[in-house]
């Protein structure tokens, strides 16, 4: 394997379930939609995709070679993971947390 492809492997595996992962952040809810909506979730996925990689280089040039050389994959793959989905939880309840504000501003005043 080219030194290469061996430094890129925990996101060229995770590649397929990130974008799964990022369609679904996408189109789900459907609505409110708008340009802010987009500029936001755009920001989330390019922080979480930078937090992944970020993850995997540090896990591989720090991932302690005593443990055996298929050690540098699994912490770089287990860090790259959980950085991706620890930007995208986050964002999402930041998300969530917008729209209820919005709809609070929507409601009627009640009586």
């Amino acid at each position: 394997m080219s030194a290469d492809v061996q430094l890129h492997l925990a996101l060229i595996l995770f590649a397929p379930w990130f974008a799964i992962l990022s369609v679904l952040y996408w189109l789900y809810p459907r609505q409110p939609r708008g340009p802010m909506r987009t500029l936001t979730d755009s920001v989330a996925l390019l922080v979480a995709t930078a937090a992944a990689m970020a993850g995997m280089y540090w896990g591989m040039w720090h991932a302690d070679p005593g443990f055996g050389p298929m050690w540098k994959q699994v912490l770089a793959t287990s860090l790259a993971y959980g950085l991706y989905l620890g930007v995208m939880t986050a964002a999402l309840l930041l998300r969530r947390a917008w729209f209820s504000r919005l709809r609070a501003r929507q409601l009627p005043a009640s009586p």
